[in-house]
Protein backbone atom coordinates (compact mmCIF):
# COMPACT_ATOMS: atom_id res chain seq x y z
CA UNK A 1 0.00 0.00 0.00
CA UNK A 2 1.56 3.30 -1.13
CA UNK A 3 2.24 6.10 1.33
CA UNK A 4 0.11 8.51 -0.73
CA UNK A 5 -2.82 6.08 -0.68
CA UNK A 6 -2.45 5.58 3.06
CA UNK A 7 -2.27 9.33 3.74
CA UNK A 8 -5.35 10.22 1.67
CA UNK A 9 -7.64 7.22 1.53
CA UNK A 10 -7.31 5.53 4.93
CA UNK A 11 -8.50 8.56 6.95
CA UNK A 12 -11.35 8.95 4.44
CA UNK A 13 -12.40 5.33 4.95
CA UNK A 14 -12.10 5.75 8.72
CA UNK A 15 -14.19 8.93 8.54
CA UNK A 16 -16.95 7.20 6.55
CA UNK A 17 -17.05 4.21 8.90
CA UNK A 18 -16.93 6.58 11.88
CA UNK A 19 -20.07 8.34 10.64
CA UNK A 20 -21.87 5.00 10.41
CA UNK A 21 -20.71 4.02 13.90
CA UNK A 22 -21.96 7.35 15.24
CA UNK A 23 -25.29 6.97 13.44
CA UNK A 24 -26.03 3.35 14.34
CA UNK A 25 -23.54 2.06 16.90
CA UNK A 26 -22.61 -0.65 14.38
CA UNK A 27 -19.80 -0.82 11.87
CA UNK A 28 -16.47 -1.05 13.70
CA UNK A 29 -15.92 -4.66 12.68
CA UNK A 30 -18.92 -5.51 10.54
CA UNK A 31 -18.15 -2.86 7.91
CA UNK A 32 -14.49 -2.04 8.43
CA UNK A 33 -13.15 -5.58 8.09
CA UNK A 34 -15.04 -6.44 4.86
CA UNK A 35 -13.82 -3.17 3.34
CA UNK A 36 -10.23 -3.96 4.32
CA UNK A 37 -10.45 -7.51 2.96
CA UNK A 38 -12.66 -7.06 -0.10
CA UNK A 39 -11.93 -3.45 -0.99
CA UNK A 40 -8.27 -2.96 -0.12
CA UNK A 41 -7.06 -6.54 -0.47
CA UNK A 42 -5.68 -6.72 3.07
CA UNK A 43 -5.07 -10.35 4.16
CA UNK A 44 -7.98 -11.45 6.42
CA UNK A 45 -5.78 -12.20 9.45
CA UNK A 46 -4.12 -8.76 9.33
CA UNK A 47 -7.47 -7.05 8.69
CA UNK A 48 -9.04 -8.71 11.73
CA UNK A 49 -6.08 -8.03 14.03
CA UNK A 50 -5.88 -4.38 12.98
CA UNK A 51 -9.62 -3.85 13.22
CA UNK A 52 -9.78 -5.36 16.71
CA UNK A 53 -7.35 -2.75 18.00
CA UNK A 54 -9.21 -0.06 16.04
CA UNK A 55 -12.43 -1.14 17.77
CA UNK A 56 -10.86 -1.22 21.24
CA UNK A 57 -9.64 2.36 20.87
CA UNK A 58 -12.83 3.81 19.38
CA UNK A 59 -15.12 1.96 21.78
CA UNK A 60 -13.12 3.10 24.81
CA UNK A 61 -14.43 6.66 24.42
CA UNK A 62 -18.02 5.42 24.40
CA UNK A 63 -17.37 3.11 27.35
CA UNK A 64 -16.06 5.98 29.48
CA UNK A 65 -19.06 8.13 28.58
CA UNK A 66 -21.54 5.36 29.49
CA UNK A 67 -19.69 4.59 32.74
CA UNK A 68 -19.84 8.24 33.84
CA UNK A 69 -23.63 8.40 33.47
CA UNK A 70 -24.22 5.03 35.14
CA UNK A 71 -25.15 3.07 32.02
CA UNK A 72 -23.02 0.04 32.93
CA UNK A 73 -24.40 -2.92 34.90
CA UNK A 74 -21.28 -3.87 36.85
CA UNK A 75 -22.05 -7.49 37.76
CA UNK A 76 -23.15 -8.23 34.21
CA UNK A 77 -19.98 -6.52 32.97
CA UNK A 78 -17.76 -8.79 35.09
CA UNK A 79 -19.53 -11.93 33.83
CA UNK A 80 -19.26 -10.83 30.20
CA UNK A 81 -15.58 -9.86 30.46
CA UNK A 82 -14.60 -13.15 32.11
CA UNK A 83 -16.60 -15.35 29.73
CA UNK A 84 -15.74 -13.46 26.54
CA UNK A 85 -12.01 -13.53 27.32
CA UNK A 86 -12.31 -17.29 27.85
CA UNK A 87 -13.94 -17.66 24.44
CA UNK A 88 -11.31 -15.41 22.91
CA UNK A 89 -8.51 -17.54 24.37
CA UNK A 90 -10.04 -20.71 22.93
CA UNK A 91 -10.44 -19.11 19.50
CA UNK A 92 -6.89 -17.80 19.55
CA UNK A 93 -5.63 -21.30 20.36
CA UNK A 94 -7.21 -22.39 17.06
CA UNK A 95 -5.62 -19.42 15.27
CA UNK A 96 -2.22 -20.27 16.77
CA UNK A 97 -2.51 -23.87 15.57
CA UNK A 98 -3.34 -22.71 12.04
CA UNK A 99 -0.67 -19.98 11.99
CA UNK A 100 1.94 -22.10 10.12
CA UNK A 101 -0.60 -22.58 7.28
CA UNK A 102 -1.52 -18.97 6.58
CA UNK A 103 -3.77 -19.86 3.62
CA UNK A 104 -5.90 -22.15 5.78
CA UNK A 105 -5.99 -19.54 8.55
CA UNK A 106 -7.12 -16.78 6.18
CA UNK A 107 -9.82 -19.07 4.77
CA UNK A 108 -11.14 -19.85 8.27
CA UNK A 109 -11.15 -16.16 9.19
CA UNK A 110 -12.81 -15.14 5.92
CA UNK A 111 -15.56 -17.76 6.31
CA UNK A 112 -16.08 -16.84 9.97
CA UNK A 113 -16.35 -13.18 8.96
CA UNK A 114 -18.96 -13.94 6.30
CA UNK A 115 -21.10 -15.98 8.70
CA UNK A 116 -20.79 -13.33 11.42
CA UNK A 117 -21.98 -10.67 8.95
CA UNK A 118 -25.11 -12.70 8.14
CA UNK A 119 -25.87 -13.08 11.86
CA UNK A 120 -25.28 -9.36 12.41
CA UNK A 121 -27.65 -8.48 9.55
CA UNK A 122 -30.31 -10.77 11.04
CA UNK A 123 -29.82 -9.25 14.50
CA UNK A 124 -30.31 -5.76 13.07
CA UNK A 125 -33.37 -6.93 11.15
CA UNK A 126 -35.19 -8.35 14.18
CA UNK A 127 -34.18 -5.64 16.66
CA UNK A 128 -37.25 -3.40 16.04
CA UNK A 129 -39.61 -6.32 16.75
CA UNK A 130 -37.58 -7.25 19.81
CA UNK A 131 -37.78 -3.70 21.15
CA UNK A 132 -41.51 -3.64 20.45
CA UNK A 133 -41.88 -6.91 22.38
CA UNK A 134 -40.00 -5.42 25.33
CA UNK A 135 -42.25 -2.36 25.34
CA UNK A 136 -45.36 -4.52 25.13
CA UNK A 137 -44.14 -6.53 28.11
CA UNK A 138 -42.83 -3.54 30.04
CA UNK A 139 -44.14 -5.05 33.26
CA UNK A 140 -41.10 -7.35 33.19
CA UNK A 141 -38.98 -4.38 34.14
CA UNK A 142 -40.77 -4.04 37.46
CA UNK A 143 -41.50 -7.67 38.29
CA UNK A 144 -38.23 -9.27 37.25
CA UNK A 145 -35.00 -9.42 39.21
CA UNK A 146 -33.02 -6.24 39.97
CA UNK A 147 -31.44 -4.64 36.95
CA UNK A 148 -27.88 -5.73 37.72
CA UNK A 149 -28.78 -9.23 38.91
CA UNK A 150 -27.65 -11.80 36.33
CA UNK A 151 -28.30 -14.81 38.55
CA UNK A 152 -31.41 -15.98 36.69
CA UNK A 153 -29.65 -16.07 33.32
CA UNK A 154 -26.11 -16.53 34.59
CA UNK A 155 -25.14 -19.60 32.58
CA UNK A 156 -26.85 -18.35 29.43
CA UNK A 157 -24.92 -15.10 29.81
CA UNK A 158 -21.66 -17.02 30.34
CA UNK A 159 -22.36 -19.06 27.20
CA UNK A 160 -23.14 -15.89 25.26
CA UNK A 161 -19.88 -14.28 26.40
CA UNK A 162 -17.84 -17.32 25.36
CA UNK A 163 -19.46 -17.45 21.92
CA UNK A 164 -19.11 -13.71 21.33
CA UNK A 165 -15.48 -13.81 22.49
CA UNK A 166 -14.67 -16.59 20.03
CA UNK A 167 -16.55 -15.00 17.13
CA UNK A 168 -14.97 -11.58 17.72
CA UNK A 169 -11.47 -13.08 17.88
CA UNK A 170 -11.99 -14.98 14.63
CA UNK A 171 -13.79 -12.26 12.68
CA UNK A 172 -13.68 -8.95 14.66
CA UNK A 173 -17.50 -8.93 14.35
CA UNK A 174 -20.16 -9.64 16.95
CA UNK A 175 -19.70 -7.55 20.07
CA UNK A 176 -22.07 -4.83 18.82
CA UNK A 177 -25.27 -5.83 17.06
CA UNK A 178 -25.19 -9.53 17.96
CA UNK A 179 -24.23 -8.92 21.59
CA UNK A 180 -26.85 -6.23 22.19
CA UNK A 181 -29.63 -8.29 20.57
CA UNK A 182 -28.80 -11.34 22.69
CA UNK A 183 -28.60 -9.27 25.89
CA UNK A 184 -32.01 -7.73 25.13
CA UNK A 185 -33.43 -11.26 25.14
CA UNK A 186 -31.52 -12.54 28.16
CA UNK A 187 -32.05 -9.50 30.41
CA UNK A 188 -35.50 -8.00 29.75
CA UNK A 189 -35.48 -6.17 33.09
CA UNK A 190 -32.36 -4.20 32.20
CA UNK A 191 -32.98 -0.77 30.60
CA UNK A 192 -31.83 -0.58 26.99
CA UNK A 193 -29.38 2.23 27.78
CA UNK A 194 -27.62 0.00 30.32
CA UNK A 195 -27.52 -2.93 27.90
CA UNK A 196 -25.85 -0.75 25.27
CA UNK A 197 -23.45 0.77 27.82
CA UNK A 198 -22.51 -2.62 29.27
CA UNK A 199 -22.04 -4.11 25.80
CA UNK A 200 -19.66 -1.32 24.80
CA UNK A 201 -17.79 -1.55 28.12
CA UNK A 202 -17.03 -5.29 27.93
CA UNK A 203 -16.12 -5.01 24.24
CA UNK A 204 -13.14 -2.78 25.09
CA UNK A 205 -11.06 -5.37 27.02
CA UNK A 206 -12.27 -8.13 24.69
CA UNK A 207 -11.19 -6.40 21.47
CA UNK A 208 -7.98 -5.12 23.08
CA UNK A 209 -6.97 -8.59 24.29
CA UNK A 210 -7.91 -10.27 21.02
CA UNK A 211 -6.18 -7.55 19.00
CA UNK A 212 -2.97 -7.79 21.03
CA UNK A 213 -3.04 -11.58 20.66
CA UNK A 214 -3.31 -11.19 16.88
CA UNK A 215 -0.54 -8.57 16.94
CA UNK A 216 1.73 -11.00 18.81
CA UNK A 217 1.74 -13.29 15.77
CA UNK A 218 2.10 -10.49 13.23
CA UNK A 219 -1.55 -9.82 12.40
CA UNK A 220 -1.25 -6.03 12.61
CA UNK A 221 -0.58 -3.17 10.20
CA UNK A 222 0.33 -0.14 12.34
CA UNK A 223 0.15 2.37 9.48
CA UNK A 224 -3.28 1.04 8.54
CA UNK A 225 -4.46 1.38 12.14
CA UNK A 226 -3.21 4.95 12.52
CA UNK A 227 -4.68 6.04 9.19
CA UNK A 228 -8.11 4.66 10.04
CA UNK A 229 -8.09 6.20 13.51
CA UNK A 230 -7.26 9.66 12.16
CA UNK A 231 -10.53 9.74 10.25
CA UNK A 232 -12.78 7.71 12.51
CA UNK A 233 -12.85 9.96 15.58
CA UNK A 234 -14.27 13.05 13.81
CA UNK A 235 -16.54 10.73 11.83
CA UNK A 236 -18.04 9.25 14.99
CA UNK A 237 -18.64 12.71 16.43
CA UNK A 238 -20.37 13.85 13.22
CA UNK A 239 -22.43 10.66 13.02
CA UNK A 240 -23.63 11.12 16.59
CA UNK A 241 -24.86 14.62 15.70
CA UNK A 242 -26.56 13.41 12.51
CA UNK A 243 -28.30 10.54 14.31
CA UNK A 244 -31.09 12.87 15.41
CA UNK A 245 -31.86 13.84 11.80
CA UNK A 246 -31.46 10.63 9.79
CA UNK A 247 -34.38 8.14 9.98
CA UNK A 248 -33.26 5.05 11.91
CA UNK A 249 -35.18 2.71 9.59
CA UNK A 250 -33.20 4.03 6.60
CA UNK A 251 -29.78 3.47 8.14
CA UNK A 252 -30.78 0.04 9.46
CA UNK A 253 -32.11 -1.07 6.07
CA UNK A 254 -28.94 0.04 4.31
CA UNK A 255 -26.79 -1.73 6.89
CA UNK A 256 -28.73 -4.99 6.59
CA UNK A 257 -28.38 -4.90 2.80
CA UNK A 258 -24.67 -4.02 2.91
CA UNK A 259 -23.84 -6.67 5.52
CA UNK A 260 -25.79 -9.37 3.67
CA UNK A 261 -24.02 -8.52 0.40
CA UNK A 262 -20.61 -8.54 2.09
CA UNK A 263 -21.41 -11.85 3.76
CA UNK A 264 -22.28 -13.45 0.41
CA UNK A 265 -19.08 -12.17 -1.19
CA UNK A 266 -16.91 -13.50 1.64
CA UNK A 267 -18.51 -16.93 1.97
CA UNK A 268 -18.89 -17.55 -1.78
Amino acid sequence: MSELFSFIHLPAIGFAIGIIIGLTGVGGGSLMTPILVGGLGIPPAIAVGTDLLFASITKSFGAVAHWRVGNVAKRLLVVLIASSLTGAALAFAVIHQLQPNIEALNKVIKTSLGIALFITAFALLIRPWLLKFRRTHASLATTAAPAQDVQGNLWATVALGCVIGAVVTLSSVGAGAIGVTALLLLHPSLPISRIVGTDIAYAVPLTAAAGLAHASVGHLDVNLLIGLLLGSVPGILLGARLSQRVPEVATRSLLVAALSFAGVKLVA
